[in-house]
């Protein structure tokens, strides 16, 4: 039953979970407490997770092959498995005592998009990654899970550490990126600039943490798309080599809608096993910060396994082509907090995302079906021809560029101090994080010249902008007497005064450190929900309804600018 999963819960999911539960009785009782919402109107086979409320046993597939069912994939990491069942048989079986949550295995695809007319984003200046550079750190020894779309070793990979390989794409054995969507990521964390360190290179395109080893475990196929049962199954194996290869940080610049309270996801169920496992997970927030289905204006977008407290969501700010940070805006299409179902405020910090350059293979789909998202080589050397095309990097926009950079610096923080548990990272990064954003923006998409009005609050910037250097140098570890780092969740008052909620067990609340401006800055502007949209978005009903979390959109015909940059100067 949903409310025996409730008293298994640590205090702080507990009192979220319980304000969720008794906001809204309504919308639960109509469906299964055990079922997802998705599955409603389900027929024929169905591809499914069903989570079980111990580990996995032959008894336990026998019991769903009573019910018509056939396991396609093991998933012990969070007690389930695969299987294609009858969608008749979903009722009875989701009626089983041992069966704990069935939901279907849902898509996912990564959380970039491509960008419009370009400039030198400068995103390692803006984030003062330079400054780890100096003193001498790379990220040497520390292990990163890239789950993605797999790695092709451009000449700018060439000699990095892809000290292992795996791919959980359906029939498909290999690992070689064939899409381009998790080279790019990969290029952003330990691209060794190769390409633009020649004799008449002045500006060199180089990843934040250059000595990292590389974990490649590909989950998207060739057209950037997947399910969460191989994200799941990659994570399972990320953790299983945590100590062969030193796994410290996954990245996820991946995401799929939220369906349902993190507690019952599978995905998030997922990664917060990684978290226990000592690894920091980072995930991009997702693109939907346009979206207003529910008249939220983009509030309430975060995806999954973005939504989780757990793990570091990552959102994505506009640099506008400048080395200074104090001018950096957020961009449109990021999405936004409070995540569905729980209210946490997501995402935890940004980093920069729009129009971000990084590794680029011409044979590749996502290049292919994006051409105006060439460089020329002209605005990093200068051989006599600026005009020239690049052939070896380009751009794409979107929080799935903005999550690396946040991998690559824990990367530089175990480096330096490998002690540090997932939840100082988090903590650290947070707390130093640059605050003093621009309050109030504005962006202006290329194509349409549809403008969006853009606000640095909470539910925005999180606790404000990356900064390598300041998160490098944050030594306090006086907050861990709070305990975990679960990102705080907010209630609405009846007067429509938004706070954060109290916890003991968390390093949030209102008598904690991260309930002050300390974390969260001046501009933090908690206020009222009339800020964030209506009712809909604080209610359990509200649910993202915005579309997948897009990879990217293709350019509208007859034009050169893709659909999603924002206006980068």
């Amino acid at each position: 039953m949903f409310l025996e999963r409730l008293k298994r819960l640590p205090l702080g999911k507990l009192s979220v979970a319980l304000f969720v539960l008794l906001a809204g009785v309504g919308s639960l009782s109509a469906q299964s407490e055990k079922t997802s919402r998705d599955l409603e109107k389900a027929s024929g086979q169905v591809k499914v997770i069903v989570q079980f409320n111990r580990p996995l046993a032959l008894n336990l597939h026998q019991k769903v092959a009573s019910h018509g069912g056939t396991l396609t994939r093991e998933l012990g990491l969070v007690h389930g498995g695969v299987y294609t069942v009858p969608a008749s048989e979903i009722p009875s079986l989701a009626a089983e005592p041992e069966v704990a949550y069935i939901s279907p295995d849902r898509p996912v695809v990564a959380t970039g998009s491509v960008g419009g007319d370009w400039v030198n984003d400068y995103h390692t200046d803006s984030i003062n990654a330079p400054a780890a550079w100096e003193a001498g750190l790379s990220g040497s020894g520390v292990g990163v899970a890239v789950i993605d779309s797999g790695i092709s070793t451009e000449e700018d990979l060439s000699t990095q550490s892809i000290a292992y390989s795996a791919s959980f794409v359906p029939g498909t054995s290999g690992t070689v990126d064939q899409y381009g969507h998790g080279t790019h990521v990969t290029g952003i964390i330990a691209g060794n600039g190769a390409d633009s360190s020649n004799r008449h290179s002045f500006y060199t395109f180089r990843g934040i943490a250059g000595g990292v080893s590389l974990v490649n475990l590909r989950v998207l196929d060739a057209t950037g798309a997947g399910t969460e049962s191989s994200v799941i199954a990659a994570i399972e194996s990320a953790i299983a080599l945590k100590d062969i290869y030193n796994i410290r940080v996954i990245n996820l610049s991946l995401g799929r809608p939220v369906y349902e309270s993190y507690a019952l996801d599978p995905l998030c169920q997922a990664v917060e096993q990684a978290w226990r496992a000592g690894i920091v997970v980072v995930v991009a927030a997702g693109n939907g910060g346009r979206g207003d289905a529910e008249n939220t204006s983009g509030y309430g977008t975060i995806t999954a396994p973005g939504n989780d407290p757990y793990v570091i969501t990552v959102g994505a700010m506009n640099t506008k082509g400048s080395r200074d940070r104090s001018g950096v805006v957020p961009a449109s299409y990021s999405s936004k907090g409070p995540t569905a179902f729980d209210h946490f405020v997501k995402p935890d910090i940004v980093a920069p995302g729009n129009l971000v350059i990084s590794l680029y293979n011409s044979q590749l789909l996502l290049n292919q079906e994006s051409p105006s998202n060439e460089i020329q080589r002209g605005l990093y050397e200068d051989n006599g021809n600026p005009l020239k095309a690049s052939e070896a990097y380009f751009v794409l926009s979107g929080t799935s560029t903005a999550a690396p950079m946040v991998s690559a610096t824990a990367a530089l923080m175990v480096q330096r101090d490998p002690t540090l548990s997932p939840d100082e990272i988090k903590a650290r990064m947070m707390l130093s994080a640059f605050k003093n954003l621009v309050p109030y923006s504005t962006a202006i998409d290329p194509v349409t010249g549809q403008s969006f009005t853009l606000s640095a609050d909470a539910f925005t910037v999180g606790a404000g902008y990356l900064d390598v250097q300041a998160a490098l140098n944050s030594t306090d570890r006086s907050f861990m007497a709070f305990g975990n780092a679960l990102s705080p969740a907010v209630v609405v008052a009846p007067s429509g005064q938004v706070s954060l909620v109290e916890a003991a067990s968390a390093m949030w609340g209102t008598s904690a450190m991260w309930g002050t401006s300390a974390m969260w800055g001046t501009s933090a502007m908690w206020g009222t929900s009339a800020m964030w949209g209506t009712s809909a978005m604080w209610g359990t009903s509200f649910l993202f309804n915005d579309g997948w979390a897009v990879d990217y959109v293709t350019p509208t015909p007859g034009t050169t600018s893709p659909l999603l940059g924002d206006t980068a100067n």
